[in-house]
């Protein structure tokens, strides 16, 4: 009998880990404290001081597609920043920064919010310095290196002082309050589907254009 394929949203608040144990045994909150559900795991992780949405699946070739970083899956925050970024800090952000290790990031996705996003309370306040105003911004990748959006802050000028992820792809954290859970509808899953699938295509679309291209090169030097 084929094992049924569970797909389910978390909020997870902050401090808490994003796997089901705690590796070194120091009694943090986990996933197995809010989410009763045998035999599924994280597709993606989250810092322990980050917030939001979560995929926890049992869908194996799904968690790789949305997971491996060849097919550029897009995660959107809403960041809080101490200070009020300048337009060319923003531009930077857009253009991709260099951050820890000499690694340059991807273009990214990078807007000022007028106003604070309508969001629940911290469980731990963020540290605020009344000499030093804090802003909002919504920032889409398409990668997903440790801590990348902290370090992308950091390196233009602008801490950051809490991160919340909103978005996976198609996937909404919606009004999904923090502890909370849900399976995804039929509908959710099929789009996911679509949503990775067509990323698989375009993917390999581009992998037989650079090879062509290469290979039109190497006739090019041999004639």
């Amino acid at each position: 009998m084929a094992e049924q394929k569970r797909y389910i949203i978390f909020n997870k608040p902050y401090g808490v880990l994003s796997s089901f144990t705690d590796p070194d045994n120091a009694g943090r909150e986990t996933l197995a404290d809010y989410v009763p559900v045998p035999d599924v795991y994280a597709a993606g992780r989250l810092d322990y001081d980050s917030e939001g949405l979560m995929l926890l699946t049992n869908d194996g070739k799904l968690s790789h597609r949305l997971t491996h970083p060849r097919y550029r899956h897009s995660k959107t925050y809403l960041v809080q920043v101490e200070g009020i970024p300048t337009d060319e800090a923003l531009d930077q952000l857009r253009r991709g920064v260099v951050i820890k290790g000499g690694y340059k990031t991807r273009p990214a996705q990078v807007e000022r919010l007028p106003e604070p996003p309508d969001l629940w309370p911290r469980r731990k306040p963020i540290r605020e310095r009344k000499s030093v105003p804090t802003s909002w911004l919504k920032i889409t990748i398409t990668e997903g290196k440790k801590r990348q959006v902290r370090r992308m802050t950091a390196a233009v000028g602008y801490p950051t002082l809490r991160l919340v992820r909103v978005a996976i792809g198609p996937l909404e954290l919606g009004d999904l309050p923090p502890g909370a859970w849900r399976e995804l509808t039929p509908e959710e899953v099929q789009t996911l589907r679509e949503y990775v699938t067509e990323a698989a295509k375009r993917r390999n679309a581009s992998r037989s254009r650079r090879k062509r291209r290469q290979q039109r090169q190497q006739r090019g030097r041999s004639s």
